[in-house]
């Protein structure tokens, strides 16, 4: 059997991720709280010994580090033959989706909140112009559950468990109210939530949690 330890912190959407997949696909997994924000993962030993590139997650494997969540989901899902694509063009749909939310809805939504949650003074401006671009990510998300359960077609994947991963966490902590602003996503999210076995972000993800202002 495949040991897991997955490196992470509690408000990490990309940790949160790799934890629900590990779940739903019925693995345990020993937990690795980090403390990020003290900082750890930008010291030069952190980054010698688990992750050259900086960043939480961290999926050890057999003591095989793995980075970048993109990668890692797709490589459990082919492992235990859940959330995969099942054809051709579900692959090719699956992938684009993967990278948008990496580049668009993950990556604005990561720093929108952080920064709107987690730092004492964000920039007011900054902000607002994070927001305008995350409600325009959305609305394209919403357009494609609205019309379909998933985001690939009629089941969900691994595209589904990435675009989610930020969107779960305490509106408190964005400031957006999905059910009211954006239905639709609204309702993908609880598809997902009624997937056997799901768990909430901080459920998941137990540990010392970063000082919050909001």
């Amino acid at each position: 059997m495949t040991s897991y330890r997955l490196h992470y912190f509690p408000e990490s959407g990309n940790s949160y991720k790799l934890a629900l997949m590990l779940t739903l696909c019925g693995q345990d997994f020993a937990r690795v709280w980090t403390d990020f924000g003290g900082g750890v993962t930008r010291t030069a030993v952190w980054r010698a010994t688990v992750n050259a590139m900086g960043e939480i997650p961290v999926l050890e494997e057999d003591g095989l580090r793995l980075t970048q969540t993109g990668p890692i989901l797709l490589r459990l899902a082919d492992r235990y033959g859940r959330f995969g694509a099942r054809d051709e063009r579900e692959a090719f749909d699956m992938l684009r989706w993967l990278f948008w939310d990496n580049q668009k809805l993950s990556g604005f939504m990561a720093a929108y909140r952080y920064a709107r949650a987690f730092t004492p003074a964000p920039d007011a401006s900054v902000l607002a112009w994070q927001k305008r671009r995350i409600d325009d990510f959305l609305g394209i998300l919403g357009g494609v559950v609205a019309a379909q359960p998933f985001v690939t077609g009629s089941w969900p994947t691994i595209a589904d468990l990435s675009l989610c991963g930020y969107l779960v966490f305490p509106p408190e902590e964005s400031g957006y109210d999905l059910a009211a602003d954006h239905p639709a996503v609204h309702a993908w999210l609880q598809r997902i939530a009624a997937l056997p076995g799901w768990q909430a972000p901080y459920d998941l993800l137990p540990g010392k949690r970063l000082p919050r202002y909001v």
